[in-house]
C-alpha cells in the first residue's frame, strides 16, 4: 500500500512545478476548489466526505490522499467515512447498472 504521507509531499511538488509552468492553470483550480470549500449550506466535513467519495468514483489517488486527511481534520470518524465510501460504491454498481442498459440497447442497433 501507500505511504500517503509521502505521497502527498511528492504531489504537493509536483503540483507546485505545474503552477510554475502554467499558473493560469492553477489560478482556474484555485478558484473552483475555492467556490467548493467555501461555507454555505455544508460543513466541512460533510464536503470532505464528498469529495472522498467523488475521489474514489474518479479513481484520483491524489484526490484522496489530500481530502481523507481533511475529513480526518475536520472531525470525520472512519465510519463516517466508511459510510462515504459505502455511498461511492453503491452508486458505481447503479452506474454500471444503467450503462449495462445502454449497452443492451447498443446491441439493439448492431449490425
Amino acid at each position: 500500500m501507500l505511504d500517503w504521507n509521502a505521497y502527498r509531499g511528492e504531489l504537493g511538488a509536483a503540483i507546485g512545478e505545474i503552477a510554475k509552468l502554467n499558473p493560469d492553470l492553477m489560478k482556474g483550480h484555485d478558484i473552483l476548489a475555492g467556490s467548493a470549500t467555501a461555507a454555505k449550506a455544508l460543513d466541512a466535513k460533510t464536503r470532505e466526505l464528498i469529495a472522498i467519495a467523488v475521489a474514489v468514483t474518479t479513481r484520483c489517488d491524489g484526490c484522496l490522499a489530500v481530502h481523507t486527511q481533511a475529513a480526518k481534520d475536520a472531525g470525520a470518524s472512519k465510519e463516517e467515512i466508511m459510510e462515504a465510501l459505502t455511498v461511492a460504491v453503491a452508486l458505481n454498481a447503479g452506474a454500471a447498472l444503467v450503462y449495462s442498459a445502454r449497452a443492451m440497447d447498443a446491441l439493439k442497433s448492431a449490425v
